[in-house]
């Protein structure tokens, strides 16, 4: 009954890795490739590929491996190093919203048009 229950509390423990693993590996696509370099960080398909084999070895792998453990450690990094110096860099695909709802012409001091 105990290992009956372990079993349980680690497949949902591998469910949580895979994921946190996914998530990771998507937001890595999302952003363009200038903002890694504009952040200083490894290149987009550094982070793709190892956080898509991060992804897979726990898709595939048991967690009592070390390898997932590696790439548990690798996704760790990605989200707590990476991720908020891409977006501090502003690297998301799409249109930017903007925040305010400001004028177009408004700078960052206030209207350029003469309006106060």
């Amino acid at each position: 009954m105990l290992l009956e229950g372990f079993g349980k509390v680690m497949s949902w423990v591998s469910l949580g890795l895979l994921a946190f693993s996914l998530f990771a590996f998507i937001n890595a696509a999302l952003h363009r490739e200038d903002a890694y370099r504009a952040a200083d960080k490894q290149s987009k398909p550094f982070w793709l590929i190892i956080l898509g084999i991060a992804a897979a070895v726990n898709a595939f792998m048991g967690i009592l491996s070390f390898l997932p453990i590696i790439g548990l450690i690798a996704t760790i990094v990605y989200v707590v190093d990476v991720r908020p110096a891409l977006k501090q860099a502003g690297g998301r695909r799409g249109p930017r919203r903007r925040r305010g709802g400001g004028s177009s012409s408004d700078g960052p001091y206030g209207p350029y048009n003469g309006r106060r």
